[in-house]
Formats: structure tokens, sequence, C-alpha cells
């Protein structure tokens, strides 16, 4: 929580070897490795589905086995406070863990391109929830000291699931064992929930279980059609029909914030509509992650302009996860309360010069010298990200000292992560659809247009940092 006493000007001090410790291992292995099933599953079929598809037909529905699982996991999302007020930790996490597992076997028995639908459906559902109580819980089975560090390794899982996904998908793919793959995951998945009732606290007592009616039925409706909207202008064709669906999918999350704020049953705290810098927070976080959706045409871009293969390319596409990663990891250390402020406050232009650096390089048959410009471009704009994801996660966790409130501060990041990923996509979409010459145009407007959005995330950093004095 933010205060303004100048005497203590510090983070309290915790290492890493305490959040990795004996004490706390299993408690940080479940948080991180709910995000890590969920981010790895995401990215697991980009290698799988030629051979699905092979196999089980339903070509027509390429595109919508990760838009399925996507729009469910961001409906889920909005239900992941009401669910650990009911349930508590331990057993919102078992539930959420049993789901997916549920889902993952029926992805690997599914025997056509619809079944397998629905299980991309089970499985999404399941995964936002997961991902959503991945930072939740943060600070309820974790002491204050850690919450910045144990939200940097729970959003660190979103790099490793770009590079273990898709390469886990590709070793399963090059035997012809895609289904195995579903089964790994589920078997993966039910090994975590057997830790989970050892690593994680339950339901509090005295804690009364709400009514019905607190489950945010409005403002889940409403997202999920936002997030409908916008996956679908991602992948639509037609310029004009891409604009309308990004254009509906803006004003259903206007909308959406409208209905959210007046209602009792809400996704956001009620401190995000008041004075204060929680909306920025959240702003920041928003723009950010929209910016990171540039990466999905890199390995695209990577073999077009400079003739990489495809395992090259898709190297290429890992390098802003690795700066995200390693940007959170040192920046997670970090105790000086003034060194975080200016740290959070000019991550979006660190991000926009990587991202801008990757524009002016674009060009056709690229040297080896502009791919390796190239890498280090995109490790600088995943480093913008990182050093200031795991800061502001912790501030908006500590944005109130109602503990309930405090849950759905920290359960709304990952909503405002899965909504504002889907909203960079669909724009990704419409600036290549409407650029694309074959040539290296398309990559220097991508880049070139999310730098600029980057940049406008400057103004957000700020507000969300102005004033503070601890953390």
């Amino acid at each position: 929580m933010t205060q303004t006493d100048d005497t203590q000007s510090d983070v309290p001090a915790a290492g890493w070897r305490e959040l990795l410790g004996p004490r706390h291992l299993g408690a940080s292995t479940v948080l991180a490795g709910g995000v890590a099933l969920y981010a790895t599953n995401e990215f697991l079929t980009i290698s799988l589905m030629p051979n699905a598809v092979a196999e089980i037909g339903g070509q027509r529905l390429y595109a919508w086995v990760t838009t399925v699982y996507l729009v469910a996991s961001v409906v889920a999302a909005t239900t992941v406070s009401s669910v650990l007020t009911r349930l508590g930790p331990r057993g919102a996490y078992l539930s959420g863990l049993g789901v997916f597992a549920v889902g993952s076997v029926w992805c690997a028995v599914a025997p056509s391109m619809e079944m397998l639908l629905l299980g991309r459906v089970v499985q999404g559902a399941a995964g936002g929830l997961l991902a959503g109580l991945g930072y939740a819980v943060i600070n309820t089975a974790l002491p204050q000291a850690l919450w910045t560090k144990a939200s940097a390794l729970v959003s660190a899982m979103w790099g490793v699931g770009t590079v273990v996904g898709p390469a886990a998908g590709g070793l399963f793919a090059q035997f012809s064992s895609w289904r195995w793959a579903f089964g790994v995951l589920a078997v993966l998945t039910v090994a975590m929930a057997a830790l989970v009732p050892f690593a994680l606290p339950g339901r509090a007592a005295g804690v009364e279980r709400p009514a019905a009616d607190r489950i945010p039925v409005w403002s889940l409706a409403l997202l999920g059609a936002a997030a409908l909207a916008i996956s679908v202008a991602g992948i639509a064709r037609n310029v004009a029909v891409t604009g309308g669906l990004l254009v509906l999918g803006v004003v259903l999350v206007v909308v959406f914030l409208v209905v959210d704020r007046s209602t009792t049953a809400s996704v956001l705290p009620p401190t995000a509509f008041r004075p204060g810098p929680l909306k920025w927070v959240y702003l920041t976080l928003g723009m950010l992650m929209a910016a990171t959706m540039t990466d999905m045409y890199v390995p695209l871009f990577g073999q077009r302009l400079a003739h990489l293969t495809p395992v090259a390319a898709g190297f290429l596409g890992v390098s802003l996860s690795v700066g995200w990663t390693v940007g959170e990891i040192a920046s997670a250390s970090l105790t000086k309360v003034r060194v975080i402020v200016a740290t959070v406050a000019g991550a979006p232009l660190l991000m926009a010069c990587g991202l801008a650096i990757a524009a002016v390089s674009q060009v056709e048959d690229a040297s080896v010298v502009l791919v390796a410009v190239w890498v280090l471009a995109l490790l600088i704009a995943g480093t913008g990200i990182g050093v200031a994801w795991p800061h502001l996660s912790a501030w908006a966790m500590g944005s109130s000292d109602d503990p309930s409130e405090g849950r759905t501060a920290a359960a709304a990041i990952n909503t405002v992560q899965l909504i504002c990923g889907a909203f960079g996509a669909g724009v990704a979409g419409v600036v290549v659809n409407l650029t694309d010459r074959g040539d290296a145009t398309a990559a220097r407007w991508l880049f070139a247009s999310m730098a600029v959005l980057a940049a406008l995330g400057c103004v957000a950093s700020y507000r969300a940092s102005r004033g503070r004095t601890t953390v």
C-alpha cells in the first residue's frame, strides 16, 4: 500500500532464497506452476495443430482453437475473486487444476475438431482461473516482503510458456503424438494438485460465504463479448470487419467499466474508480501487455525478411520473452523506492525504444548483423515490460487495507493482462492486414505503431508512480 512516510524509504528486505526456501517453496511452486500450465498450453497448440488437423480434420476451425481458449480464459478470470472468497486458496486451486486436467484429457481423446474445441473451452476456463489465482493468492500465501519477487516469478512463467509450449508441441508433433502432449499436461496438472493441500492455506475461518449474486455476471458477460470481438478481429481477413470488431470490443470494454463501477459484484476493486494510482497501475500494465503482441508476427517476419528456418525464426520470437524474464528477475531485487519509482516510470519508454529500433531495422534480405539487431531490440522491449511488471503487480496488491478488496485488486491483474493482450493482438492484425505488401512495410508499421502505444504508456506509468515514497 502506498504511504507517505519518508522515514520508511525502502522496501523490506527479502531475498530469492527466502521465496524459494523450504518454508515458501511449495506455495511458490503452485502459484508459478498454475500460470506455467496456462501459458504453456496456450502456445502448445501452435506446433500441434497441423498434425491434429491432418488426423481429425477441421481446417476451417483452425484459428478457433486459440480463440475459444482465450475467450474462455478472460471470462473465467472475472470470477477469480468470487471463487477465492467462496473456496479459499486451497479449494480454488484444486477446483481449477481438476477442471484443467479434465479439459486436457478431453482434448487428448477428441475424435473431431468440434470436440477438441469444447475441450479447449474447458481448458481455457480453468486456465484463466489458475492464471488469475497466481496473482490473487500471493498476498494470502506469502508475506508482503515477498510480493514483488513472487509477482516476478509468477509473471516470468509467461516467458517460460512461450519457450516450452512451442518446443514441447514440436517434439510431440515430430513423433506424430499430438494427443500425448495433452495427456502429459493432464499428468503434470494432477501432480501439482497433489501438492496444493500441503502448500496453500484453506478457507479462512469465520469468513462467511457470499450470496450467489456476488458472481459478477454482467461484467463477465461484457468482458466475454469484448474478448470474443477482439479475438475474432485478430483472425478476420477483411480490414473493415476487423476494424469494426475492434471498435465493438472497445465499446464493450467501456460499457464494462461503467457497469463494473456501479455494481456490488465487480471485477475491478472500488479503489480503481476512486482518486488514486490504482487505475493508472492497471492502465500501465495493460498498455505494456498490448505492445508485446508484436511478438505474434516476429517468426513470420524472420522467415520472410531474413529467410530464417522455422526453428531459428521461432527462437527469434522468444527474444522479447527472454528480455521480459531477465528484466523481472533483476528488477524484483531492487530495494530503493526512488530507484523503483524511476524504473517503473521510465519502463514504457525503454520498451518503446526497443520497438522503434526493431521498426527502423526491418528490411528485405536482412543480414546476420541485422538479425542480431532485431534480437537486441526485442530484448530491450522485453526488458521494458519486465522491469515494471513485478512492482506494478505488488502496488496493485497493496492498494487497499481491506483483505477482500486486496484479493480483488490482485485477481484483476490477470483480467487486465488477458483483455489487453487480446486487444493488442487485434490491433496487430489490423496493422499487418492494412500494410502487408509482401515486403518489410508491414513489419515496420507494426513495430512503429506498437512503439507509439508503449510510449503513450509513459503517461500512465508516471501517474501510477507519482508521489510514491514507500511500497
